[in-house]
């Protein structure tokens, strides 16, 4: 089996392994599809597994970027990851996922998410379950119900606005300190603007992107950087309250629209898990962020069979919001025993999973004196906004 970059020549049969995994294509969706894939073939970020001349599997890294606890960082979204139905069973998927993984370390990318269709083969490459997509439904009533100071001003926006979408993004998710979402790429972000069927609003420190579903409304996207703007963007979704029968919406697991509601008795909750990856242990907890006034001096083992950089011993700084991996000798005293972590526990232990949680799944075991200082920095509620 050889592995390989895509090439425009191999589209089309890049679309027959999709349509055979996930369905039919529409033509106006796969010639989308092909104006959005063909300028990003030459950055390498799709792969392709063939045997002899024929196409066996495909998956593509989407370059994002992704807030920890605030802070930015480049995140390889690994995505249609296909594999023909004659060639399932034959470790073929396996094997293209590990040439992600690598692929995402030669790109320079030291985490990677994908939501997975399936979770054993992901496991087996060192992806674990850490954060979810939430989508609620809310009663079109009880967001009229919600009032706004009239000082907020809206406008529509469109592809143009796409810098300014990021920029906005950057703004909002580093305040809140938020883990998990995601900005895509200026490029992409453009062509998601221009969509015809999808209503968009953007205010100084937030925006909103929206469309009708039948006789419902679905909202993809709702981000505000104070209340004003987050009570101005829910009450217009709210002024279609008389024809919609329910809206459908994206957020964070404690979006403060939970909180502006007059009347919540109960929550009707999708929950769509995705898995993690830390690719490079010491970029990663690098370029994550932590809690100020937090302080960690812990050592703890990583095992990494895909990836022997990230196996062996790692003391884990933390202080000022910021962190530190470096590699250390066994035996160089007390503070070098610590608790031992596949790479699927320590991405879990990443995107804030509690150790006891880990200890009970048998993630992490071994030494837990450090067990309450590990859980405080690494503290999250991950989540994401977009399905990719």
């Amino acid at each position: 089996m050889e592995i390989r970059d895509l090439t425009p020549d191999d589209l089309d049969a890049v679309l027959d392994v999709r349509k055979r995994s996930f369905g039919l294509v529409p033509a106006h969706e796969a010639e989308r599809w092909r104006s959005m894939v063909i300028p990003t073939l030459p950055e390498g970020r799709y792969l392709g597994a063939f045997d002899g001349g024929r196409l066996a599997a495909a998956a593509r890294l989407r370059p994002f970027t992704q807030w920890w606890h605030g802070r930015p960082q480049p995140m390889a979204g690994v995505a249609g990851v296909t594999v023909n139905p004659e060639d399932r069973g034959r470790g073929v998927g396996s094997q293209i996922m590990r040439a992600v993984v690598e692929r995402a370390a030669a790109l320079g990318d030291a985490v990677s998410v994908l939501y997975p269709a399936t979770t054993p083969i992901y496991r087996s490459v060192g992806y674990e379950h850490a954060g979810a997509r939430h989508r609620v439904t809310l009663q079109p009533e009880a967001l009229r119900t919600i009032r706004t100071s009239g000082q907020v001003k809206l406008r529509r926006m469109g592809p143009d606005d796409a810098a300014e979408v990021i920029s906005v993004l950057h703004r909002v998710h580093g305040a809140s300190r938020a883990s998990g979402p995601v900005s895509w790429d200026e490029p992409t972000l453009r062509a998601w603007l221009g969509r015809p069927d999808d209503f968009l609003y953007l205010a100084d420190d937030g925006y909103l992107i929206y469309r009708w579903d039948g006789g419902d409304i679905e909202v993809d996207n709702l981000v505000a950087g104070s209340a004003d703007t987050a009570r101005a963007l829910w009450a217009l979704v709210g002024t279609s309250s008389t024809i919609a029968t329910k809206v459908v919406a994206a957020v964070a697991p404690d979006d403060p629209v939970l909180w502006l509601l007059r009347e919540r008795s109960t929550d009707h909750l999708t929950v769509t898990r995705w898995m993690f990856r830390v690719i490079d242990v010491a970029a990663a907890v690098q370029r994550r962020g932590y809690p100020r006034g937090v302080t960690l001096d812990a050592v703890v083992e990583v095992d990494d069979p895909l990836r022997p950089g990230n196996t062996g011993l790692w003391r884990l700084e933390v202080s000022d919001g910021t962190g530190t991996a470096t590699t250390t000798a066994a035996g160089s005293g007390a503070s070098a025993e610590g608790p031992r972590l596949s790479v699927n526990g320590f991405a879990a232990l990443y995107a804030g999973v509690p150790t006891a949680t880990l200890r009970g799944s048998g993630l992490m075991t071994g030494d837990d004196r450090h067990d309450e200082s590990l859980d405080t920095a690494f503290a999250a509620k991950p989540y994401m906004l977009e399905y990719f």
